[in-house]
C-alpha cells in the first residue's frame, strides 16, 4: 500500500515531531541561558549560591531536551514537562514576590526584566505548551492477550 501523508496517523507523528522539537529546543535555550547567566549570580548566596542554582538548572533542562529527542517514553515527557514548569515558576515566583532566604536558598527576588530573562520564560512557555501536546497526543498501546 503506497504512503498516503493525509491518514490521522500520519499527521499524528509529524504533530508529535514538531512537538518533541520544540521541547527540546525551548529546553535547550533554557540550559544554555542559565548556564551562560550563572556566574553573573555567584554573589547572591546562601548556603548555595543563585549562580549553582543555574547552573544545576542548566544541566537538568540539557537532560530534559536530551531524554525528549532520544527517549521516546511518556516518563521523559513528565520529566521534561515538569522541568519546564518548574524553571518557569520559579522565575514568575522570584520576578513578583520577594520570598526572601528559604533555608540553604538565597533571596533570588530580581523585580526587573531583561533580555536574557524574557528569552527564557519564551523557552520555558514553548517547552511547556510542546511537552503538554506531547502528554495530550499520547497513544495508549494496546496489549493482545
Amino acid at each position: 500500500m503506497p504512503h498516503d501523508p493525509t491518514r490521522p496517523d500520519t499527521a499524528h507523528r509529524k504533530l508529535r515531531a514538531v512537538a518533541r522539537g520544540l521541547a527540546a529546543t525551548g529546553l535547550a535555550v533554557d540550559a544554555y541561558l542559565h548556564a551562560h547567566l550563572a556566574e553573573r549570580y555567584d554573589a547572591v548566596s546562601a548556603t548555595i549560591s543563585q549562580g549553582t542554582l543555574f547552573r544545576i538548572e542548566a544541566a537538568i533542562a540539557a537532560l530534559a531536551a536530551l531524554l525528549v529527542l532520544v527517549w521516546r517514553h511518556a516518563l521523559a515527557d513528565v520529566f521534561a514537562w515538569t522541568v519546564a514548569a518548574g524553571g518557569l515558576a520559579a522565575l514568575l515566583l522570584y520576578r513578583y514576590v520577594d520570598v526572601g532566604e528559604l533555608g540553604p536558598l538565597p533571596n533570588m527576588y530580581e523585580p526587573a526584566w531583561f533580555t536574557d530573562k524574557n528569552i527564557v520564560v519564551i523557552a520555558q512557555v514553548v517547552a511547556l505548551i510542546a511537552t503538554s501536546v506531547l502528554l495530550l497526543t499520547r497513544r495508549r498501546r494496546r496489549h493482545l492477550a
